[in-house]
C-alpha cells in the first residue's frame, strides 16, 4: 500500500508564488496560437557584455573548472567584487570574511532566515515586496510580520510604523530592497543611516537587497546600505548580476557586509549546495572589470524605454510611480479596478503580461507593474494595446 502523501505543513503555509499563476496563464494563451507581450516578469531581453562570453570561453577549456567549486566562491571573483564595492561605492570589504558568492541573490536571501531565524521569531518584511522575503521566513519556522509600503510616504517605511510593530514583536530581522521591486522607489544615504540607527535600538540585523542599484536614470546614482555609518555592524547586502549585467539565467549574486551573517549564511550553505560552477564565476570577474561603459549603454536603453512608456500610461489614466532607477513601471489603476482582474483581462483580450500587484502583498492592491524588459517597437505595440483595454 502506498504512503499518504501530504505536503509539510511549512509548504501548505506558502502562498501560490506569484508567477506560477501567471506562467500558467500565459500558456494557456500561448497554447490557443496567441501573440503575447511579456512585461510581466523582470527578465532581462538583453545579451551580457562581450568580455563575459569571452572569459567563459577561455574558461571552459580549463579542466579545472570543471570540479566542484569553493564553497565560498572563487577567490578572485571575491577579490574583484571587492574592487568593485571600492570603486562604485567607496565601501571597503574583506575578501575572506565579508563576502559569500551565491547561486544568485534569491537563493542567498532564501537561505538567510535559516541560518538566523528560530521557529517563532518574527522578521519584519515590506508589503509590497518580492514574494521571497516572505516565504523565506516562513520556511525557517519564524513569522513574517509586514510593513506597509505607501505612496504618500514615497514607498519607504513608516519609521513610526516599524517603532511600533519592534516594540510589539521584537524581531529579529528585517528586510528592505532599494531601488525597490515593485513600486521602484528610491532610498536616500540618509534612510539607510536612520535604518542603522533602528536597527541598533531594537536589536536586530537588516537584510537589504540591492539588486537593482545599477539600473537609474537621469544621473541618479544609488546608494549601498553599507554606505551608512556602522552599517556592516547590524547588516548585509546582497547584490546579483541578473540585472546589473544581463546574466539572470546565468545564477551568479553575492552577500556582502557583516561578518558573522556571512559566516552563518556560509556555513548553512555547505550543507545546502556545492557552489557555483567556476566557468560562471570567472566570467562574473570578466562581467565587473568591465562594468561602467556596459552599465552606462544598458541604462541608456532602459531610459529610452521609459520615456516611451511611461508618458503612454499617464495618457492612459494609469499614474506611475516615479521611475529613477529599476525597469518597473509601478501603475496606479483606477479606483475600484481589482489589479488581479486587470492583469487577466489584458493578458486574454490583449495579449499583454503584467502582474497585478495583490501579488506583492496587500498593499500592492489597487496597482500593476510592468517589466520593461522588450525593445522599443514592442512596447510601442504593447502601448497600442494597452489603449484599447482601457477604452473598451
Amino acid at each position: 500500500m502506498s504512503p499518504t502523501f501530504s505536503p509539510s505543513k511549512r509548504l501548505q503555509a506558502l502562498p501560490t508564488y506569484l508567477f506560477e499563476n501567471i506562467d500558467r496563464i500565459k500558456q494557456n494563451q500561448i497554447n490557443q496560437g496567441k501573440s503575447l507581450i511579456s512585461l510581466g516578469i523582470g527578465d532581462p531581453d538583453l545579451a551580457p557584455p562581450d568580455a563575459v562570453f569571452q572569459r567563459m570561453a577561455e574558461a571552459l577549456r580549463n579542466p579545472l573548472n570543471h570540479r566542484y567549486p569553493s564553497y565560498q566562491g572563487m577567490a578572485s571573483l571575491r577579490e574583484s567584487i571587492a574592487r568593485w564595492y571600492q570603486k562604485r561605492f567607496d565601501v571597503s570589504l574583506d575578501p575572506e570574511t565579508e563576502i559569500l558568492v551565491l547561486i544568485g541573490s534569491k537563493e542567498g536571501i532564501a537561505h538567510l532566515p535559516l541560518a538566523l531565524i528560530n521557529p517563532q521569531e518574527t522578521v519584519l518584511v515590506p508589503d509590497p515586496a518580492y514574494p521571497v522575503y516572505q516565504a523565506a521566513t516562513i520556511l525557517a519556522g519564524g513569522i513574517p510580520v509586514p510593513f506597509a509600503l505607501q505612496a504618500k510616504h514615497g514607498f519607504l517605511p513608516d519609521f513610526a510604523e516599524l517603532q511600533m510593530l519592534a516594540k510589539k514583536y521584537a524581531p529579529k530581522l528585517l528586510f528592505l530592497n532599494y531601488p525597490n521591486n515593485p513600486t521602484s522607489a528610491c532610498a536616500t544615504l540618509c534612510f539607510f543611516e536612520e535604518s542603522v540607527r533602528f536597527a541598533e535600538k531594537h536589536n536586530l540585523f537588516i537584510c537589504h537587497d540591492n539588486a537593482y542599484s545599477e539600473i537609474y536614470y537621469d544621473g541618479k546614482k544609488q546608494p549601498s546600505f553599507l554606505q551608512a555609518s556602522r552599517a556592516k555592524q547590524v547588516g548585509c547586502e546582497f547584490h546579483s548580476l541578473s540585472k546589473t549585467f544581463n546574466m539572470a539565467g546565468w545564477r551568479v549574486g553575492f552577500v556582502v557586509g557583516n561578518a558573522s551573517l556571512i559566516r552563518a549564511l556560509g556555513q548553512l550553505k555547505t550543507h545546502m549546495d556545492s557552489g557555483i560552477f567556476n566557468v560562471c564565476q570567472e566570467a562574473a570577474i570578466a562581467a565587473l572589470e568591465n562594468y561602467e561603459d556596459f552599465s552606462e549603454k544598458l541604462r541608456r536603453t532602459y531610459q529610452a524605454r521609459r520615456d516611451v512608456f511611461l508618458p503612454a500610461l499617464a495618457s492612459l489614466n494609469l499614474k506611475s510611480a516615479p521611475l529613477d532607477a529599476t525597469f518597473y513601471a509601478w501603475a496606479h489603476l483606477p479606483e475600484g479596478t481589482s489589479s488581479e482582474e486587470f492583469v487577466m483581462h489584458l493578458i486574454e483580450n490583449q495579449g499583454i503580461v503584467a502582474t497585478p500587484g495583490s501579488g506583492f502583498g496587500m498593499h500592492g492592491e489597487g496597482y500593476v507593474r510592468f517589466a520593461l524588459c522588450a525593445d522599443l517597437p514592442l512596447l510601442t505595440q504593447a502601448v497600442t494595446r494597452l489603449k484599447r483595454a482601457t477604452l473598451q
